[in-house]
Formats: structure tokens, sequence, C-alpha cells
């Protein structure tokens, strides 16, 4: 069986994911590895995604595990069954890593939930806006270079706007002034916001600076359902890339921190009012 040089995202996640059905059964790489009469070396790479694994060695590994979890496995097996290449691999190679894999969170999602503190969420961006981003970066970026970031963060956009992936952006009110690219930009941008705020699947809920606490306050995340709550992921973004997240502690942390945001944040019509009058506010500015 061939080796992977570089495995997938999602591939590395049903390989992690393995690896964890192995550590709650209280069992070694070796033992498990005895069970399924593999060596100890194919063990490793089926967890760290190396080779490929099939839904009926999925099945193997739970029974030896003794994972009673149908659902998981279920899933699980779904996972190693689906060979499709996602649109975003035409950009491997063309873009650093963590653009392909982000677009591949998004796309197998079940469920979106964002939380943005200095940008507005990039499947809600403008062209003008999500340009102007990627020309802030340091060191800068070539025209080339920002052209394919922004086209790429406008294709990631469809899984939304079709109303496929249901997504929630809690946006702090920082974000909803933050300027790039000068007012006329962020004038567009937030009427564009307001638009999608009304399309169907799409939930805007706006978090004012009178919010006396906003948690993940400074960092912007998204929480990605998957096919069953052991596979939802976090994905924050750092000036580095993107950094992704799944130990159950972090996804009970993160489930917390979105459950008090839908509790402090404005409802939707609050919302809408309240970017429409920080629109106003910005478009007096240059009309």
């Amino acid at each position: 069986m061939a080796v992977r040089a570089n495995p997938t995202l999602r591939r590395r996640r049903l390989g992690s994911q393995l690896r964890r059905l192995r550590e709650q059964a209280g069992l070694g790489g070796s033992q498990l590895a005895q069970r399924l009469e593999i060596s100890p070396g194919q063990m490793t790479q089926m967890e760290t995604a190396k080779i490929g694994v099939s839904p009926e060695r999925i099945r193997m590994v739970a029974s030896a595990c003794s994972c009673v979890n149908q659902p998981l496995i279920d899933a699980l097996s779904e996972m190693a069954s689906d060979r499709r290449k996602g649109w975003w691999e035409e950009f491997r190679g063309t873009l650093t890593t963590d653009f392909p894999e982000v677009a591949e969170l998004e796309g197998h999602a079940a469920r979106l939930a964002l939380c943005t503190t200095t940008y507005m969420p990039g499947l809600l961006q403008t062209n003008a806006y999500a340009s102007a981003v990627f020309a802030r970066v340091f060191p800068p970026l070539s025209v080339d270079d920002i052209k394919v970031r922004t086209a790429f963060r406008i294709r990631r956009q469809a899984i939304v706007r079709c109303g496929s992936t249901p997504m929630q952006a809690f946006i702090h009110e920082a974000a909803l002034r933050m300027q790039f690219g000068g007012p006329k930009v962020l004038g567009d941008q937030l009427e564009a916001l307001l638009e999608d705020s009304e399309r169907s699947g799409i939930s805007v809920r706006a978090v004012p600076f009178a919010v006396d606490t906003f948690p993940g306050a400074g960092e912007n995340l998204t929480f990605a359902e998957g096919a069953v709550p052991e596979l939802d992921t976090i994905q924050m973004d750092v000036s580095q890339g993107a950094l992704f997240f799944d130990p159950p502690a972090d996804l009970a942390k993160h489930r917390a921190i979105f459950s008090r945001l839908d509790s402090t944040a404005l409802s939707e019509e609050e919302s809408r009012d309240f970017i429409r009058s920080i629109m106003k506010e910005v478009k007096a500015s240059y009309v």
C-alpha cells in the first residue's frame, strides 16, 4: 500500500480518531496491531494517516477496541470510504497548506459557528474587502498572490451562500468597525453583510462593545460540526496561518464559549439595526 507523503486534514482526523479509540480502550499500538494481525508499523501508519484505511478495517478496529458508539463507527466508515476530491485540491502547491485545509473543513461540516473580533468572517467578505485584508499581510504579498488568495476566499463562500451548510456568525463591534481598504470598502462590506444576514441558513449576530463579557475575545474562531459530536473541530486564525483542534476537552470548552455568545449577542433583527447604524456612520464619512 502506497504511503501518503502529505495526508489531508480529513485523513489525519480519521487517523487521530482511530488512535483515540485505541487509547480509550487502554491498548498500546502493538497490542491493537496484534489483535488486527498487522504489524505495529502499519498500525502507526494508519493512525498518522500515512496509509489508507478501509471501512472494513474501521469496523475491525472498533470491535477490537470494544467501541459500541455506532453513530461514530458509521461516521468513521463513511470518512474512510469517501474518496472524492474537493475543489480546494486544485490549490495545493499554489497556496500554503492551511488554505485548502480550511476549505476542506468547511466543505465537510454539517454546520458552522464563527466568532470574529478583528475582521469580517471570510465566508461573508466582499471581493474588495478580502483583497484589502490580504494587502495588509506583512511581509507584503505580490499582486498575483493577493489575487489568488482573494479568489480562493470568494470561492469558499459557495457553501453558505447556496444554503447547503448552515452558519451562525458572531461578529464583534471591533470587526464591524475595523477598516481594510478605507471607509468605502467597509461601507460596501457592511451593506453586503446585511444582505447576507437575510439569506436562508445564515445567521449574523453582532456583539457590541457594551457587552460586559465576550468569551473568546482576541481570537477568530470557527466551530465546525461533524457528522457526530466526536468529529467536531475547532479552527483558529493565527498570524502564522490556521490551527486545528479536536481534543474532547477543547471541544467542550468551545461549545460553552459559543453557548455564552448565543446568550449575550444581539438578536438577528437587533444585529441588523446595529450593523445598519454603523454602515450609515461609515458612509457619512465619504458620501
